[in-house]
């Protein structure tokens, strides 16, 4: 039976949508931990510390970017980032801090702040909810994503110091609340093997929470999600995905999307907010960086697989982007 043309283009289009964000979201190599799990009453507050304190306290890689996570189970609360911005969270509500700025949950007018460095180390919880029925206080889920090589990662760039989505939010693209209630069930159940299962559930957790970002962003706001989901941009930026390597030029991009150079480059920066061949660039240095620390082939090697014909012009592009030859960079992350 033949399909209907309409059907075919709505299918084409999630599959390249789909296809850029496997890339994206598989070079980052997202892990997770959970931290804490409790019910807290009014009034209470929990600190969090930024990234860099929160990765030095978990004794985390300092290549490896950690982001706190928080889901409110039931109840409500506040969440302050360091520079003063507020906003309430209610039941099924998960942010993400990608930003990575030090906050603060808040339920009540607390006059005492609980660090979570505190309560991790097996410190008592001494606003805990003894009476969960009550309907009172707030039950959070707090934990952390491991994100690597975000520099130059589109998605990473395209996300928001802190992401907001909401479990119940409906969507074609992704199943947040599906994910979140399988993770809560393996918690609780705590059966052999449930910390390698939880580990893998707060991969897809995190990869589900930015596709329900995806879908709430709005179609005019300039940026990677409005690119990739542009049926003629978005063309180009999986072309450039599923061959980096090739000899791109703007006309060639152009010629992939059957439109004309000048039209197509309008139209690639204002999605995107940069140039086709910027895009091309800055990809390439993401993956020359992933080959770099996760294999041992030669430079020469690397410089071939990404797109540029010799070392020499490799080591300027690089040099360009990170401030040092890629040799040296390497030799960097292998200390």
């Amino acid at each position: 039976m033949l399909k209907n043309t309409d059907n075919f283009a709505e299918t084409t289009e999630k599959t390249q949508i789909g296809d850029v964000l496997d890339d994206a979201l598989r070079s980052l190599r997202i892990g997770g931990s959970v931290l804490l799990r409790e019910a807290y009453a009014p009034p209470c507050a929990i600190a969090i510390p930024s990234a860099e304190q929160l990765a030095t306290f978990l004794r985390i890689k300092s290549d490896t970017l950690v982001v706190a996570f928080h889901l409110v189970e039931f109840g409500h609360c506040e969440i302050t980032t360091a520079s003063g911005n507020s906003s309430t969270l209610a039941a099924g509500d998960m942010v993400i801090v990608f930003g990575g700025e030090a906050h603060k949950l808040s339920l009540g007018e607390a006059t005492k702040v609980q660090p979570i460095e505190t309560l991790l180390t097996g410190g008592t919880n001494t606003q805990k909810l003894t009476s969960p029925s009550s309907g009172l206080g707030v039950s959070l889920l707090c934990g952390v994503f491991m994100l690597h090589q975000t520099q130059f990662n589109p998605l990473y760039s395209a996300l928001p110091p802190i992401m907001r989505v909401n479990l119940s939010s409906p969507g074609k693209l992704h199943n947040l609340s599906g994910i979140a209630h399988i993770m809560a069930n393996e918690i609780e159940r705590s059966a052999f093997g449930a910390g390698y299962i939880i580990e893998r559930l707060l991969e897809i957790l995190c990869a589900e929470a930015v596709r329900a970002h995806i879908e709430t962003t709005p179609p005019q706001a300039t940026g990677w999600f409005r690119g990739i989901t542009d049926p003629v941009v978005g063309r180009a930026i999986k072309a450039i995905h599923s061959n980096p390597a090739n000899d791109w030029s703007i006309a060639r991009l152009a010629g992939q999307v059957s439109m004309s150079p000048s039209r197509f480059a309008a139209r690639f920066s204002q999605s995107l907010g940069e140039s086709p061949m910027a895009y091309v660039a800055k990809w390439r240095m993401n993956l020359a960086c992933r080959k770099l620390t996760a294999s041992r082939i030669g430079v020469e090697q690397v410089a071939s697989d990404v797109g540029y014909e010799s070392v020499a012009a490799f080591n300027r592009a690089f040099k360009k982007h990170l401030g040092v030859p890629p040799a040296a960079w390497r030799s960097r992350q292998a200390g």
